[in-house]
């Protein structure tokens, strides 16, 4: 069976039924879920399944799901989980405790996307936050330090893989010196070469034990004047795979947000020319159907067939999906609360 190099979403709550024929013939490697087809624990558990029946094979199906702002399961039907960077305040005060809550965190939403036949997450962020820069980022990251943020991010992406879920390390190499928002407008990053390794030193330690990655729509000027890393050879191969060491799958961040301009078709064969291994779009800004059926036929004929590394590195990020840790969910829900109010208490 060949597969599509890209992860593509469906419109709603159900598959329609060009959905579902689009699935069938396409073959997207992954399927992500967008908050518009999250409505009701039951509803996505018949949904993923749908998916999956449609495809006729167990694909990874992602989601967008940091905490904080970023959640597509949302309250109350979902537990609310904390800002990233809730966890960096509280790392301040007591690391230990904060790190241990991270971990406890994650493995708890990790659990509730497990029991929805959603494996794999776009998380954690693992961009270092900048005073003077653009919300976008803000407190979806860990903190302002190196030592916060590794620490932080490798407790959430254990938390993840402990309960299952493959993470998806992001904005590589580094988002948090944007001073723009990538869905609108395209940033570019003056910072020196020192200062850029600084800033990707966090994806460097994570590099030899995550699967998967995804790119920033930035121009970081050190690497590359002209071009924003989804679509730079120079930075996708010599920042991202040699300075930073990643082997893993490399995704692309959105390709419908606009920082990246022209369409979905050019956008995409530019990002696999530059060394991405995968498309990922979202149709984020739509809410018609056909219009989102008519993106997805177009980032999927884009992306061509899965082949080569590419195709091995989508196999070993789905062979990273294992089964849950033994886990006492109550037990851990009490800890994590009690970790919570005490730091609150300290900060």
């Amino acid at each position: 069976m060949s597969l599509s190099a890209c992860i593509t979403s469906v419109s709603g709550p159900a598959l329609l039924t060009e959905e579902r024929a689009f699935l069938r013939d396409m073959q997207p490697w992954g399927v992500i879920l967008m908050g518009r087809s999250c409505v009701s624990r039951d509803q996505v558990v018949a949904l993923t399944q749908d998916i999956k029946d449609a495809l006729g094979r167990d694909a990874l199906i992602f989601i967008d799901q940091e905490g904080g702002r970023v959640a597509r399961l949302k309250a109350p039907e979902w537990p609310k989980f904390p800002a990233a960077g809730v966890y960096g305040a509280l790392y301040e005060a007591a690391p230990e405790q904060a790190v241990e809550a991270c971990f406890l965190g994650h493995r708890l939403m990790g659990a509730e996307l497990y029991d929805l036949g959603i494996r794999a997450d776009c998380a954690p962020c693992c961009d270092l936050r900048q005073t003077e820069t653009h919300d976008a980022i803000g407190d979806r990251a860990f903190g302002y330090t190196v030592d916060a943020v590794t620490e932080l991010t490798e407790a959430a992406y254990l938390g993840l893989s402990d309960a299952g879920i493959v993470g998806v390390v992001k904005h590589m190499p580094g988002q948090g010196r944007a001073t723009a928002d990538t869905h609108y407008d395209l940033p570019s990053v003056s910072a020196d070469v020192g200062t850029l390794l600084q800033d990707m030193s966090v994806f460097k330690a994570l590099a030899d034990n995550v699967p998967m990655g995804m790119t920033c729509h930035v121009i970081f000027e050190a690497f590359d004047p002209d071009l924003p890393t989804t679509i730079s050879p120079t930075v996708i191969s010599e920042t991202i795979r040699k300075r930073i060491g990643f082997q893993g799958l490399l995704m692309t961040d959105d390709l419908g947000m606009e920082a990246l301009g022209g369409s979905l078709a050019t956008r995409g064969a530019k990002a696999l020319a530059a060394g991405c291994d995968v498309l990922l779009h979202c149709s984020g800004f739509l809410k018609d159907s056909a219009e989102i059926l008519k993106e997805m036929q177009e980032v999927a004929e884009a992306a061509g067939p899965l082949s080569g590394i590419a195709l091995e590195r989508a196999q070993a990020a789905e062979a990273s999906a294992l089964e849950p840790a033994p886990f006492d969910r109550e037990r851990a829900w009490a800890r994590f609360g009690e970790l919570m109010s005490s730091m609150e208490a300290q900060a």
